[in-house]
């Protein structure tokens, strides 16, 4: 196939400041170019297009109707139909888990939308399904219901036997000829008429165990205790038909005297909503109805099991086609809600669609046009035509699952504008480096390696299981904590620190020249490099002759927070030259001379500075005997207090032999250094509002504009030979591309400035802030190094020092105890603690001088992501 010209050219919508590009530049380093287009397709072709694009995940769709209420859209039938039949499958589905119907997951390829005749069969197959599953249902709960009275039934019948004794009738009777005496105790004889006797009625039911007392209360208070009541507990709970819960109930029996009072009893079973069941008083009645219903009770279980087997059978085959169905449908609803944002032209023929596109993907996008419409054999062609636009394009950052989790970490704090420098790209390293300097532990860092190694070999398994949302978060990082696992563990090993426990793999550089009397006589040695001890440097990392030390502290904290500073100041200091790049793509020279110039010199000439007195004072100060006194261990200079007495102009006093500066004419050229920071304030405050001033009155009211034949030219196919099908190309407006209007609204020159000064004062006081804010990669790396030693310390280390064979239990008791609390605090909360601390600088202190992060995303219409999506809340 060959491709279209206005493709070849890519023309790119433009937008303030930046016009038609040509770069192909990586993804990951700025968003890529968008390109904003017209739909011209056939309404017959519609359909299958659009689900071309879906399945392609190419294309974002604008809606053109947004001044439609929901109901006057074209396809809202459709889209109800669509409702309804997801309405049904939800049906299916908690009815399949309610019978705990396993539902299999889909296999083999994920099918296409169907086409629009399909529909039919599909809906009627479902009204089907539906109808069948709600008459098994609802013969089931009538068979449940018929099974569950006969089963109260026969209680009832059981229950009763006792009730009926001739004692008690007597008894019963006796109570009701004694004026104002109530009923009479259980036990208590009486001579009572056989009128009377016979006038006796009774009603017998089952009520709910918790209604009980407020039933028996009701009849006292109705009959003024002239009813007589007895009950029996059920033991087994009965399931009801319905909810399929369990209840617990109770048989009564309710003896009374009279026509009236037994319509009152009846009213209040109905109203506690019991259930009365016929119960002769003749003995024998009561055993041949008892034989009846046991009988009924036997036929019915078989006619439940049948049923539960035929419903099942059902249910099964069902459960098999239903995530098919469930994806066919979300397909064809997808397709007509986006149908809905068309519209149609003039003469109904033809229906026009606005979309962002990728400029990469517009070949792609031109098939899927090209294979819709072959699809229904459409005669009439679909095309695609770019126009221009000043609106700001959505950014759209090609990822995989590698790059993936790093790129959400940035998105999370603000999507990238249109075309802007992405921090994604170098947080892939730098988020990790950060993380190991502060969580640096080469035993600490091989669990969290070892916990995201098994989430990467094993991803596929895990991505098709169920997963909670703290489990898919650890999963979507999983290649994050993979690299800082392996970071930690390169920065541990720097740090010579194993579960705190230094590895002499090269052994000590230091070598001690006492005597055994002087090594044993001491609890405490001082070792002097320059007598006591032969100084061999240590290939790698620190020494682990330090680990024996007392001022280890003392000495880690001072390398730890110096190596701080520098690799804060080297990080924002990479930020800040990244504004050029934006500056350069977004067509502003100026502002590299009017911004970027101002902010680095700012940054250098304080802080470079002091990064820069920092690794002299390390090359040219050591503890050698030959070395010059001014340059001895002794005179080595306080850099914070250098730094202070720069910005104050003062001079501190030297030791005596010492200088007061590392090297000749340093006061003068810190002074320099001060004047020309103090120079770069105004230049930064006042440069850039002036410049704008200054532009607004040169191209005041200027429209810069393509002529119109470019957009003829760019847009119109070559010949009918590179038209889809052979089709002659159709028409395509001519208008001009508006690159920007010069100024739509003119801003007041105060609130320009206002903004500016914000800008500099932000900036001013955040490169201090700023810089004092690494610190925590100290502070972090010290307490994760503290905490570690405490734990092995006073606790692992105590079961080493047990004698006699108690010492072999303890070692594995302590051992798991140690274990736990080194997986929970040291990698687990430790390693949350610098995963957030990384994330703090990273947004704050490094994407601030070049990110502003007020784009919106991409977001295409893609089956695969709706789908993905879908899994995802129902997990």
């Amino acid at each position: 196939m060959r491709i279209p010209a206005f493709i070849k050219r890519r023309v790119y919508p433009t937008e303030k400041g930046v016009g038609p590009t040509g770069d192909t530049m990586g993804s990951m380093f700025r968003s890529e170019a968008m390109a904003l287009c017209q739909m011209f397709i056939q309404p017959e072709a519609a359909y299958t297009t659009v689900s071309e694009l879906g399945e392609s995940g190419t294309v974002q769709f604008r809606d053109m109707n947004d001044e439609l209420a929901a109901s006057q859209r074209k396809f809202v039938q459709e889209v109800r139909r669509c409702d309804e039949m997801e309405r049904k499958l939800r049906y299916i589905e908690s009815k399949l888990l309610k019978e705990e119907v396993a539902i299999p997951e889909m296999t083999g390829d994920i099918p296409r939308a169907p086409n629009p005749r399909e529909m039919i069969d599909i809906e009627a197959h479902l009204e089907k399904v539906e109808n069948e599953i709600l008459e098994l249902s609802q013969n089931e709960i009538n068979l449940k219901s018929n099974f569950v009275e006969l089963s109260e039934m026969r209680k009832v019948l059981e229950s009763t036997q006792g009730f009926f004794s001739d004692d008690e009738v007597l008894n019963l009777d006796a109570r009701r000829s004694i004026p104002n005496e109530g009923l009479i105790p259980k036990g208590t004889k009486a001579n009572v008429p056989l009128g009377q006797r016979n006038s006796l009625g009774f009603v017998a039911g089952v009520i709910k165990r918790e209604r009980v007392f407020a039933f028996e209360r009701m009849l006292w208070r109705i009959s003024r205790g002239n009813v007589f009541l007895k009950t029996a507990d059920i033991s087994e709970p009965t399931k009801d038909p319905v909810t399929g819960h369990k209840v617990f109930k109770v048989v009564f029996v309710a003896f009374f005297q009279g026509d009236q009072l037994k319509d009152r009893i009846k009213k209040i079973c109905t109203g506690f909503h019991a259930s009365l069941y016929p119960c002769p008083s003749a003995h024998s009645e009561r055993e041949e109805m008892i034989k009846g219903v046991s009988t009924r009770l036997e036929d019915l279980k078989i006619v439940l099991n049948q049923t539960d087997d035929h419903c099942r059978r059902v249910l099964v085959s069902v459960s098999r086609e239903l995530p098919k169905w469930n994806i066919m449908v979300k397909k064809m609803k997808a397709i007509y809600h986006t149908m809905n944002f068309f519209n149609m032209d003039v003469s109904k023929k033809c229906m026009i669609g606005e979309c962002w596109v990728p400029v990469n993907d517009l070949p792609s996008v031109q098939t899927a046009l090209v294979n819709g419409s072959a699809e229904v054999g459409s005669t009439v062609p679909s095309f695609l035509n770019i126009i221009s636009t000043s609106e700001q394009p959505p950014t759209f950052i090609r990822t995989n699952k590698f790059t993936r989790g790093f790129q959400n970490l940035i998105d999370s704090y603000g999507v990238a504008t249109y075309r802007e420098v992405n921090p994604g790209l170098y947080t892939i390293v730098t988020f990790p480096f950060l993380f190991g300097v502060m969580f640096g532990d080469l035993g600490h860092g091989f669990i969290m390696f070892l916990f995201a190694l098994v989430m990467v070999l094993k991803e596929k398994t895990i991505a098709a299981q169920k997963k909670g949302e703290i489990a898919r978060i650890f999963f979507s990082g999983r290649y994050i904590i993979l690299l800082m696992g392996l970071f930690a563990m390169y920065t541990g090993f720097l740090y010579n620190d194993i579960f705190s426990i230094s590895m002499n793999v090269f052994g000590s550089g230091w070598r001690v020249n006492l005597d055994n009397a002087t090594v044993m006589g001491n609890a405490q040695l001082t070792l002097n490099p320059t007598t006591d001890a032969l100084v061999n440097i240590y290939p790698m990392g620190i020494d682990p002759i330090w680990q024996l030390a007392t001022n280890k502290i003392i000495f880690s904290n001072s390398f730890k927070m110096k190596l701080s500073i520098i690799l804060g100041v080297i990080h924002m200091v990479f930020g800040v030259c990244m504004s050029v790049v934006n500056h350069i793509n977004f067509r502003k020279p100026a502002y590299i001379a009017l911004e970027f110039l101002p902010q680095i010199i700012f940054l250098l000439l304080m802080f470079g500075w002091m990064m820069t007195l920092m690794i002299m004072k390390w090359i040219m100060f050591n503890a050698r005997v030959d070395t010059p006194q001014k340059f001895r261990e002794g005179c080595a200079p306080s850099i914070l207090i250098t730094f202070i007495n720069m910005v104050l102009f003062k001079e501190e006093t030297p030791l005596p032999g010492c200088n007061t500066y590392i090297f000749e004419g340093q006061d003068i050229l810190q002074i320099v250094f001060v004047i020309a920071s103090l120079v770069c304030i105004p230049w930064l405050l006042f440069g850039k509002p002036i410049f704008k001033i200054m532009t607004r009155t040169r191209h005041h009211g200027e429209i810069l504009a393509l002529p119109s034949t470019d957009m003829t030219e760019s847009t119109d196919l070559d010949s009918p030979e590179d038209a889809p099908n052979g089709e002659a190309p159709s028409p395509v407006p001519t208008e001009p591309i508006v690159a920007n209007k010069a100024h739509h609204e003119e801003e007041p020159f105060g609130e320009i400035f206002i903004l500016q000064a914000i800008h500099t004062i932000e900036y001013v006081l955040s490169t201090v802030s700023h810089t004092a804010s690494y610190l925590r990669l100290w502070a972090l790396s010290l307490a994760h190094a503290e905490l570690s030693e405490v734990l092995w310390g006073q606790l692992f280390r105590i079961s080493l020092t047990i004698p006699s064979y108690v010492g072999a239990p303890a070692i594995f008791l302590l051992f798991m105890v140690w274990s736990g609390l080194t997986i929970s605090i040291m990698v687990m909360m430790e390693g949350l603690s610098a995963f957030l601390h990384t994330l703090r600088l990273h947004w704050v202190e490094f994407m601030s001088k070049f990110y502003a992060g007020e784009g919106y995303a991409f977001i295409p219409f893609s089956f695969k992501a709706m789908l993905e999506s879908d899994e995802d809340e129902d997990a």
